[in-house]
């Protein structure tokens, strides 16, 4: 019998293919025809607005699938994660300040430097974790998630009022996150039809992600915007690479390369500085264009690198590849099997 042809299906095997379509069709539509993403109801909540509850599905949906014997995987992948974006920002940053001063270098400043390179896009990270990953790196988001915004970006900067967690931030991200993983523990038929559904949120969750981007901010952004995106595309193998030292061999895959990012919102730190500081505020608006284009750039990117990651992987049997942990999966399948009386 013939098989029908799928548009989902051909989607997914291009490399990242999940991720890249449908944020290129936000791209694309908020570029050419934002109008009609702002027609209100359904439609804009949907495609433009949405992107808040969409991911707050992603990460309920994520969550039934963590196991609670093995929670303490997620966080502590979530810090070494976080801990690498942070510190190779920051460093980075301030060896920019040092030799070239705040004016920084080909017109990139620190601040978008720093902006840029300590904060990774969540939702982007998550739908790699679905398919690169497992349970315990999509759950690594509830520490991840510190990243997001201007909190680290005001600390490694030393500017006033910023100085605490944002607590609110926090914990809006382990609600959802949460009640997945009280609710899928609780009911196995649940975690089935989240794992399911889980494609399926990943395509619609990453169109108003990328409809909150367009390409005139590649324009905006310069040939310094490109400068600064490379820079961070290029961090995903280095990520890649240190990830696989934090983890045991059997355990290692290619995730460490979804963090080499920029979020999205992290636009608005440059911005979030000059009110606090505003002897940057005359590299604010520059700033703010090149961490846009850098969020653009790497939102492609990102997919790639890590699918070439996870081939390499795949090809050489290393970590989750090996013989050995291929293994000791087939050995617990077995063993959870009703045995046959």
């Amino acid at each position: 019998m013939k098989e029908n042809k799928s548009f989902f299906k051909l989607m997914q095997k291009v490399p990242g293919g999940l991720i890249i379509v449908p944020m290129l069709i936000g791209v694309v539509c908020n570029t050419f025809i934002p109008n009609a993403l702002e027609i209100g109801g359904f439609t804009t909540g949907m495609f433009k607005t949405g992107t808040a509850c969409l991911l707050g599905m992603f990460l309920l949906l994520n969550g039934a699938s963590i196991n609670v014997k093995k929670i303490g995987m997620p966080i502590y992948k979530g810090f070494v994660l976080t801990a690498m974006k942070f510190v190779f920002g920051v460093a980075f940053g301030l060896i920019v300040t040092k030799i070239c001063g705040v004016a920084g270098f080909a017109g990139i400043t620190p601040m978008a430097i720093i902006a840029a390179l300590t904060n990774s896009a969540g939702g982007l990270y998550l739908g790699l974790a679905q398919q690169y990953g497992d349970e315990t790196d999509a759950g690594a988001i509830s520490i991840l998630s510190l990243n997001d915004g201007p909190f680290f970006t005001m600390i490694a900067m030393g500017t006033a009022g910023m100085a605490s967690i944002p607590l609110n931030a926090f914990i809006a991200t382990l609600i959802p996150l949460s009640i997945g993983i009280i609710w899928g523990n609780l009911d196995d038929t649940f975690r089935k039809v989240a794992a399911d559904a889980m494609p399926i949120i990943t395509f619609f969750m990453m169109i108003p992600i990328g409809a909150g981007m367009s390409l005139a901010s590649l324009a905006q952004g310069g040939l310094a915007g490109i400068v600064l995106a490379i820079i961070s595309a290029l961090t995903a193998f280095l990520f890649y690479f240190l990830f696989q030292l934090f983890l045991p061999k059997k355990k290692r895959n290619a995730m460490g390369a979804a963090v080499g990012t920029t979020a999205a919102n992290a636009t608005s730190v440059p911005v979030s500085v000059a009110e606090v500081d505003p002897t940057w505020q005359p590299y604010a608006n520059a700033a703010t264009a090149q961490v846009a284009v850098s969020a653009i750039v790497t939102a492609f990117t990102a997919p790639i690198i890590t699918s070439m990651c996870d081939k390499h992987m795949r090809k050489k049997k290393l970590g989750i590849y090996s013989d050995e942990a291929i293994a000791e999966i087939e050995a617990k399948e077995a063993a959870a099997e009703p045995q046959v009386q």
